[in-house]
């Protein structure tokens, strides 16, 4: 469960700060696979390089439980003060191509107005928000 929470705040984070472009379902079902296949693949590796016995791990599943498909007030919240968060640990240059991002516009068109190549923008911004998932513990499950 830590591993689909830890895949979900990567892809929540990523979606609001307009990182991913998803046209069909099937990409969304494709992109959120892999983001778990790679959290899991890098949690078994984190613990294996710990020596871990992953007989000794228990699952603490609470079975029976539902929760409503709607976000509380206070998930609402909380999802905006960590955009809020995201936004302050950005550097000013970094704040500003999220920005344009966020206004709709593409890679070529940010670079034509801030200087540079539209990939190495993408990149920057890319890297960016992946330090800032690990500064705030959303990038790796614990």
């Amino acid at each position: 469960m830590d591993i689909c929470q830890s895949a979900l705040g990567s892809f929540f984070i990523r979606v609001a700060t307009g990182h991913y472009k998803l046209e069909t379902p099937e990409q969304l079902l494709k992109l959120l696979t892999a983001m778990a296949r790679n959290k899991l693949i890098s949690q078994a590796r984190k613990q294996h390089s710990q020596r871990r016995d992953t007989r000794r791990i228990t699952s603490h599943q609470n079975e029976g439980q539902f929760v409503s498909a709607r976000p509380s007030p206070s998930n609402q919240a909380a999802v905006r003060d960590l955009l809020q968060e995201v936004e302050r640990r950005l550097s000013p240059d970094e704040r500003r191509m999220l920005a344009l991002k966020n206004e709709g516009r593409d890679w070529p068109a940010i670079a034509s107005e801030l200087g540079g190549n539209a990939d190495s923008l993408r990149r920057k911004l890319s890297r960016a928000l992946d330090r800032v998932a690990k500064q705030l513990g959303l990038d790796s499950a614990p």
